[in-house]
């Protein structure tokens, strides 16, 4: 859509920017719940001898959206490469950068914590490598819940849905109930319930982001249905001039 429309305007970098990197997390948190032996041994510890319900599907989705999202990006940050017209709102905002390496932190928290642990320890009570990625999962988990927050604000702001592509929410939407039905199922044919408790993060994303598409839907379908793009473009130009002022601010 913005190579057709020649521009990235109508959208913020922050969705982009933060979102590559929380599927990034994902799809290193999966491989490791898919491939690891270690974290696999764990979990199976703290979760009554089960596998984690990460399934090969998972990861391809993971390395698929991280790729994906990653080439959105250069739309943004390298628009001549594209052929777009340079938009304003090209640096991420603070809160979102403050996402960003807040989560670096904590991992790196985590980490420092596990490394410090004892090697003896028994990784079902105490620190392990299996709680590293469960801080990675939940990076993934934190950007979904702010990742889609700028853009909401943004449509409120404009009164316009242009430049959104509506289509990939509800792509996302089916997404995120084919998910959650999926690990639904898993646990049914595991007849436990902890597939789902093991790995909340898979559960939640799908509601998050199911949310967040209704929102979307709201907006697009019901709140800014008639507005014009005329309208819809002078509200953007001036909000991203006013945007620019205060970072340079």
């Amino acid at each position: 859509m913005n190579i057709r429309r020649k521009t990235t305007g109508g959208s913020v970098v922050d969705f982009p920017f933060i979102n590559t990197f929380g599927f990034l997390a994902y799809f290193i948190s999966n491989c490791a719940f898919y491939y690891s032996p270690v974290i696999r041994h764990q979990y199976a510890l703290r979760n009554k001898g089960l596998t984690p319900t990460v399934a090969f599907n998972d990861i391809v989705f993971a390395g698929h959206a991280t790729l994906i999202s990653g080439i959105l990006l250069t739309q943004y940050f390298t628009p001549s490469l594209w052929g777009l017209d340079n938009a304003a709102g090209r640096r991420p905002s603070r809160t979102i950068l403050g996402v960003f390496f807040g989560s670096f932190v904590a991992v790196a928290a985590v980490i420092f914590i596990v490394v410090s642990t004892p090697p003896d320890a028994d990784p079902k009570t105490s620190w392990a490598w299996l709680d590293v990625m469960y801080s990675v999962s939940y990076v993934k988990l934190v950007v979904t819940v702010v990742k889609y927050a700028p853009q909401l604000l943004h449509n409120f702001r404009t009164q316009s849905t242009k430049g959104w592509a509506i289509g990939a929410v509800l792509l996302d939407f089916a997404g995120g109930s084919l998910s959650i039905a999926q690990q639904a199922i898993d646990a049914y044919l595991q007849r436990d319930w902890s597939g789902i408790t093991g790995n909340p993060v898979k559960f939640a994303l799908g509601n998050v982001s199911m949310l967040y598409d209704l929102g979307f839907m709201a907006q697009h379908y019901i709140l800014y249905r008639g507005d014009s793009e005329e309208k819809g473009e002078e509200r953007e130009s001036l909000l991203e001039r006013g945007e620019n002022d205060r970072r340079r601010d």
